[in-house]
């Protein structure tokens, strides 16, 4: 399948423009530095605070943004019309995903260096966290597919903030309740779990296999279903 830079940089700018015009969604862009300068105020120790402010970051700017730009895609009913260009599914879903991942990495970066969190092992810390990136991008795509209006869209990502934000607080529990084992294996707790032994390679590599393996399956849903909705419209 074929990429366009030249596509993908237009709907980059277009997608720019619009959510530079909508304040209710861009003032997202503002509450992971807040939460980070609240937990540094705090003076939470790590990993704990860490794991919720990144997790937490993840779902209220990464998945919601990329939902209401989905989203308001289908509210303006443009995104048939995005869908009926040359532009290939490619083109689309990367352009659509630039915007989302460039402000990801820079709010988290500055979250990141306010709250004062120092990784043991960098490399580490840098791959699951752009590898989470993409994994909520996906994550929101798949919400924003699902929602007819921006009010949908927030309402979509509940799940994902209910099952992935609350999975490492469920964790505790496990010992008393085995069923809840399973949240170990999202990757919400496998980041926490990364934060919290991430000083030697050994320890880093359950954790990033299930966050890659996550974040494959969860990008190829999202192509599916945008294939889909292209071949319904």
């Amino acid at each position: 399948m074929s990429i366009s830079i030249k596509r993908i940089q237009a709907i980059f700018v277009k997608d720019y423009k619009e959510f530079s015009r909508n304040y209710a969604v861009s003032i997202m862009l503002i509450i992971p530095i807040l939460l980070a300068f609240f937990f540094r105020s705090t003076g939470s120790s790590l990993p704990g605070a860490s794991g919720f402010l990144f997790n937490t970051s993840f779902v209220l700017l990464t998945c919601f943004v990329q939902a209401c730009l989905i989203a308001e895609e289908k509210e303006r009913n443009t995104l048939r019309s995005l869908m009926m260009t040359p532009a290939t599914t490619m083109d689309v879903l990367i352009g659509k995903s630039a915007l989302v991942f460039a402000m990801s990495v820079v709010v988290l970066t500055i979250a990141t260096i306010t709250f004062g969190y120092e990784p043991t092992n960098m490399w580490a810390f840098v791959v699951a966290i752009l590898l989470s990136i993409i994994l909520y991008i996906a994550a929101g795509t798949i919400c924003g597919l699902f929602s007819k209006t921006l009010l949908d869209a927030s309402l979509s990502i509940l799940p994902v903030a209910l099952i992935f934000t609350g999975a490492p607080m469920a964790a505790l529990l496990k010992d008393d309740y085995p069923i809840l084992k399973v949240v170990d294996y999202l990757p919400s707790s496998q980041l926490v779990n990364l934060l919290e032994t991430g000083s030697t390679e050994g320890s880093v590599l359950k954790p990033l296999l299930i966050i890659l393996a996550w974040t494959i399956f969860l990008t190829i849903v999202s192509v599916v279903l945008y294939q889909r909705r292209l071949k319904d419209e």
